[in-house]
C-alpha cells in the first residue's frame, strides 16, 4: 500500500478521526446539507429543504456554462389552438437538426400554449387578505379542480396609498381527504406589477417560491396540498418587501414594490391541458439537452415508442459538470442521451402562452478526445484530501478536508489489518463487473471504453487528463458533509472528465442496529463478510461513477433494485436477498438497469442509466 502525506488543517478548523472503532474528536462544526441529488444520505437522515433550496438559487446566479457558438436552426409550432401536436405520435418534425454531417445540432423552437376554456373565472377575493388568518379561501383543490380570479397589488391598506408595508393577497388552498398538486400562475397583461409568488404552510412556514418566469416577469408555483392540510398562496410584488416578515399578521412587510393588477390561475393536473410536440432525429450516444422559457414551464421527452424518458418542471443545471456545454436556465430544463438511432421527441407543457425552447445535441465528451484516448475511473482506498466546495455545498462550511483510509474502518467491521486485501478485492471486483463488464456486453456503445484503477495495485494517475477519481474512505466529521456517497456532478455525456466522488465508511460501520445504512446490520455468522462489504461498497462507488457519467437517482422503493437508485432502502443498494442476510447465496447482483425516475426529485418518466453510462466512456475517435 502506498503511503501518502497529508497537509495540515487551518488554524480553526475541527475534525474528528475514527479510529480503530474509537472516536478521538475536537468541536467540529455540524456537517453540511448536500443535495440529495448529488448524494446518498443514511437511511435515517433528515433533509434541511431550506437550506437546500437557498444553495440551489445560489449556484443558479453563479454558474456560468461554457457555450459554444453558432447560429441554431429556428422552427415556429404550425398548429393553432389545441390538438394537432398534443401527442407524440402527432409530433411536427423538424429536419435538418442533428450530430450528423450537414446537420445543425442548434435549435430554437417557437409556438403558443392554449389555456384550459374550461376554468371558472371568480370575482377577486376582498380586502384586506394581507396574511394567512385572512386569506380568501379558492376551494381548490377540495371543493374544486380549478379558478381563475383578479386582483391588485397596492389597493389595500398597506400598499402606498396606505402605510407603505406593502400589499400581499394571500388565498388558501385545502387538500381534502386524498391531498393533490396545484399549479399556481400569475400573469399581467397591463400595468408595472412584477409578480412574486410563494406558498406557506398554516403555520407561516415557506414552502416555496418563484419570481419570474424565464423570460417573463409573471411566476408561476406547483405546490402540494396534502390531504387533511391547508396551504397558502401568496401574491406580491417581486422585490425587498416580497415576504412579510410574519406572514400570519397584516403590515409586516418590509417595503412598497411594484404594483398593478394581476390575474391569477390556480390549477390541478386534471383539466383541458395543451402540449406541443416537436420530432427530431438522433444517432445512437446523442446528448440532448433542452430548455424551456416563456410561458411553457415543462419539457419532456418521449422515445421512438412513445414512452416518456425525461420530464422536468425545473431548471437542475446547478448540478451539471462547469464544462457541460448543455443548455441552462429557463424554467425546466430537460436532458438525455439517445441508446440507439431513431426519432425522438420534445415536448412542452404547463402554461399559456408564448414559449421559446432551446434544444441542442452533442456527442459524448469522451468520444471527442483524441484517438485512442480512454477515460480513467480511479479508486483511492489510501485518503486524500479533498477541497469540499466542489460538492456544491456551501461555500461557508466548505475547504480542504483530510479523509483517512479505508483500513481506518475495518475494525468497526469486526477486521484487521491482513482482511484489507481481501475487502478492497471485493469493491474492485465489484465496480469492474458493474462497470467495464456490464456496460460493454449490455449497452449500445460499441466503443465503449473505460479503464477502473485502484491506489493499492497502480501508481496514483490523479490530476492528468481523462482521470476521474472516486475516494473510498473518510467521515462525514472529516469530510463535514453529512451523506454516505456524493459526486460532483450529475454530468451527461461525461464532459467533466476530471471530477471527484466520495464513498464515506463512517455510517457504514456502525454497529449492527444502529442504522439500517450500516452493513453490519445485514452481517451474520452465515455471512461471507468480506465479499458482502466489498459488493456493497462497490455498488455506492458505481452509483456515483453513473451520476458523474450523467444518470439521475431512480426510484428506490419500487420492485427493481437500481445502482442509481436513490439512497433509502440500503438493503437493496447492499444486494441483501429474500433473507435478510448479507453475504449468503441469495444475495443480488444489483446493476444499472432501465428504471423510473424518482419521483421525489421532480422528474418523470424512465431513465436508462445503462446506456447513460455506457455512452459517458466512448473511446476517443478524434
Amino acid at each position: 500500500m502506498r503511503k501518502r502525506l497529508f497537509g495540515v488543517f487551518a488554524a480553526g478548523a475541527a475534525l474528528t478521526l475514527v479510529v480503530s472503532g474509537q472516536s478521538t474528536a475536537e468541536p467540529a462544526a455540524a456537517p453540511a446539507q448536500p443535495d440529495p441529488m448529488l448524494a446518498i444520505q443514511p437511511a435515517e437522515a433528515q433533509v434541511d429543504w431550506a437550506a437546500v433550496h437557498r444553495n440551489r438559487e445560489a449556484r443558479k446566479q453563479s454558474r456560468a456554462t461554457a457555450r459554444t457558438a453558432g447560429a441554431p436552426l429556428t422552427y415556429t409550432e404550425k398548429e393553432t389552438g389545441q390538438g394537432a401536436n398534443d401527442t407524440p405520435a402527432g409530433a411536427e418534425h423538424v429536419a435538418g437538426f442533428g450530430t450528423g454531417r450537414g446537420k445543425n445540432a442548434k435549435l430554437a423552437l417557437t409556438g403558443d400554449l392554449a389555456g384550459d376554456p374550461t376554468i371558472p373565472a371568480v370575482p377577486p377575493f376582498a380586502e384586506t387578505d394581507d396574511a394567512i388568518p385572512l386569506a380568501g379561501d379558492t376551494g381548490v383543490p377540495a371543493r374544486g379542480r380549478a379558478l381563475k380570479t383578479t386582483g391588485t397589488i397596492g389597493d389595500g391598506p398597506h400598499g402606498s396609498a396606505g402605510d407603505g408595508t406593502g400589499d400581499h393577497d394571500f388565498h388558501k388552498l385545502s387538500g381534502g381527504t386524498t391531498g393533490m398538486r396545484a399549479t399556481v400562475e400569475t400573469h399581467t397583461p397591463s400595468g408595472g406589477l412584477d409578480t412574486f409568488l410563494a406558498a406557506f404552510d398554516a403555520a407561516g412556514g415557506l414552502i416555496g417560491q418563484n419570481d419570474n418566469l424565464a423570460g417573463d416577469t409573471d411566476s408561476r408555483l406547483q405546490v402540494f396540498v396534502p390531504a387533511g392540510t391547508d396551504v397558502y398562496v401568496m401574491v406580491a410584488g417581486a422585490g425587498p418587501g416580497s415576504i412579510p416578515a410574519d406572514p400570519m399578521k397584516p403590515g409586516t412587510g418590509k417595503r412598497v414594490t411594484t404594483e398593478g393588477p394581476y390575474e391569477v390561475t390556480i390549477a390541478t393536473g386534471d383539466g383541458q391541458v395543451d402540449r406541443d410536440f416537436f420530432s427530431v432525429d438522433l444517432r445512437a450516444g446523442d446528448v440532448l439537452g433542452a430548455s424551456a422559457a416563456g410561458r411553457a414551464t415543462r419539457v419532456m421527452v418521449h422515445d421512438p415508442a412513445g414512452r416518456e424518458v425525461f420530464g422536468s418542471s425545473q431548471d437542475f443545471s446547478f448540478v451539471f459538470s462547469e464544462h457541460s456545454p448543455l443548455p441552462a436556465g429557463g424554467n425546466a430544463v430537460a436532458d438525455f442521451v439517445a441508446p440507439r438511432d431513431g426519432r425522438y421527441t420534445v415536448g412542452v407543457e404547463n402554461g399559456q402562452g408564448r414559449y421559446d425552447v432551446t434544444v441542442e445535441a452533442y456527442r459524448p465528451g469522451s468520444e471527442l478526445n483524441p484517438r485512442p484516448e480512454v477515460l480513467t475511473i480511479f479508486l483511492d482506498f489510501d485518503g486524500a484530501r479533498v477541497n469540499t466546495r466542489i460538492f456544491a455545498i456551501d461555500p461557508a462550511s466548505a475547504g480542504n478536508r483530510n479523509l483517512s483510509a479505508l483500513k481506518t474502518f475495518l475494525p468497526g467491521w469486526g477486521l484487521a489489518a491482513p482482511d484489507e486485501n481481501a475487502v478492497i478485492d471485493a469493491v474492485v471486483a465489484s465496480v469492474k463487473e458493474s462497470i467495464e463488464h456490464d456496460l460493454a456486453a449490455k449497452g449500445t456503445n460499441r466503443r465503449f471504453a473505460v479503464r477502473v484503477l485502484n491506489s493499492r495495485d497502480h501508481a496514483d494517475p490523479w490530476g492528468r487528463p481523462n482521470v476521474s477519481r472516486v475516494v473510498i474512505g473518510g467521515s462525514i466529521a472529516e469530510s463535514g458533509i453529512s451523506t454516505v456517497g456524493i459526486a460532483q456532478s450529475i454530468d451527461a455525456g461525461n464532459f467533466g472528465k476530471e471530477e471527484t466522488a466520495l464513498v464515506l465508511l463512517d455510517v457504514l460501520s456502525l454497529p449492527a442496529g444502529q442504522s439500517r445504512t450500516s452493513l453490519n446490520t445485514y452481517i451474520t455468522p452465515a455471512s461471507d463478510k468480506t465479499t458482502f462489504i466489498g459488493r456493497a461498497i462497490g455498488n455506492i462507488t458505481a452509483h456515483e461513477a453513473g451520476h458523474m457519467s450523467g444518470s439521475w437517482h431512480q426510484d428506490q422503493f419500487n420492485a427493481v433494485n437500481s445502482l442509481m437508485d436513490q439512497g433509502g432502502n440500503p438493503a437493496g443498494m447492499f444486494g441483501v436477498g429474500p433473507d435478510g442476510v448479507g453475504g449468503t447465496a441469495d444475495d443480488e447482483d444489483v446493476d444499472f438497469h432501465e428504471d423510473v425516475l424518482n419521483p421525489n426529485e421532480g422528474f418523470t418518466g424512465i431513465e436508462d442509466s445503462l446506456n447513460r453510462t455506457a455512452w459517458a466512456y466512448t473511446r476517443g475517435s478524434n
